[in-house]
């Protein structure tokens, strides 16, 4: 009641906006992805010279074409 007070607001509205605050930081942090510099290292190669697909990927391509083209 005190910190809500020396903000100036109520109860319900400390505790909420602060609840929305801790509910956004988990979020962020389960969702975001952290790299160290040798994993970096290793995306950035990957993204600069990308490997040849395989034949599974081909499939798998070929398949979501098939499921996303429309129908006339």
């Amino acid at each position: 009641m005190r910190a809500a007070a020396l903000e100036r607001t109520s109860l319900e509205d400390f505790v909420l906006r602060n609840a929305l605050l801790a509910a956004e930081a988990v979020i962020e942090k389960a969702e975001r992805l952290r790299l160290d510099q040798e994993q970096t290292r290793f995306m950035l190669d990957l993204l600069e010279k990308p490997p040849k697909p395989n034949a599974r990927l081909l499939a798998a391509a070929r398949s979501l074409a098939t499921q996303m083209t429309l129908p006339d």
